[in-house]
């Protein structure tokens, strides 16, 4: 394992985020404490608990989701497309660095900014919304393990897309609808039962439920099968990048 090559790759990400404060950092957190002023306090005092919790804190557990899965999608697309686009990929490939090296240089970076920004944003809830915490551990593991899976996720997206566009259509059109259709103001309880069946089919769910359960010790899923589906969908976006590493499909044209 070369550890100087993942270092190199990782401390570059990193120091990319440093330089961008103001858009990587800033602008989540204060779009957050925006959803806490007007569904925490101005709704939420207005609404009765769900799950015998307090709305505010409730949907506390999605915010972050929500947050955490589309910086790690943005995070890890936009650095490893970035080197595709401005040609100087081939350098990277030439490298004596093997995938999984470059894979965990990126995926990395784009993992860790997003559970600091995840930290950040429960350290902010703290100041709107009283919340306990009822699993500490789990809830940094859910929060490692999904900040890491959707950071490969992106690194997939970063792979696959040839314009700036592109980059922006699988957060903005797929993933974000999913997290709102996927229980991160609500409880899919609440749906009548066709409509719960069919939620099932949002992998989202799984995610905020697993992480909902950290916090309250209440999920709409049961919890193995959340880090079941996490598990799976990460297992498949590893072998995917390692075929695309491979065959050289979408960076060596």
């Amino acid at each position: 394992m070369n550890i100087y090559g993942i270092r190199a790759i990782y401390r570059f990400e990193m120091a990319r985020t440093f330089r961008t404060l103001a858009q990587s950092i800033a602008a989540p957190v204060l779009t957050t404490s925006l959803y806490f002023i007007v569904f925490g306090k101005a709704i939420g005092g207005r609404m009765g608990e769900i799950d015998s919790i307090g709305y505010g804190a409730f949907i506390i557990p999605g915010l972050v989701m929500l947050n955490l899965l589309n910086e790690s999608i943005s995070n890890a697309s936009f650095g490893i497309y970035m080197p595709k686009w401005a040609g100087t990929i081939y350098e990277l490939l030439s490298a004596p660095v093997s995938w999984l090296e470059v894979l965990c240089g990126y995926v990395g970076a784009a993992a860790t900014k997003s559970v600091l920004l995840g930290l950040l944003i429960l350290g902010t809830a703290r100041i709107f919304v009283p919340y306990q915490i009822a699993h500490p551990g789990w809830m940094i593991g859910f929060l490692l393990l999904t900040a890491v899976t959707f950071s490969l996720f992106g690194f997939i997206i970063g792979l696959w897309a040839d314009s700036f566009q592109k980059l922006q259509v699988v957060p903005m059109l797929v993933v974000t609808p999913l997290t709102f259709l996927g229980g991160a103001f609500y409880s899919i309880n609440m749906l009548p039962p066709p409509w719960q069946n069919i939620t099932l089919f949002n992998p989202v769910v799984y995610l905020i439920s697993g992480f909902r359960w950290s916090f309250y010790g209440v999920a709409d899923v049961d919890v193995a099968i959340s880090i079941g589906m996490t598990l799976g969908f990460l297992l498949v976006c590893l072998i995917y990048v390692w075929w695309v590493f491979k065959t050289g499909y979408k960076i060596r044209t």
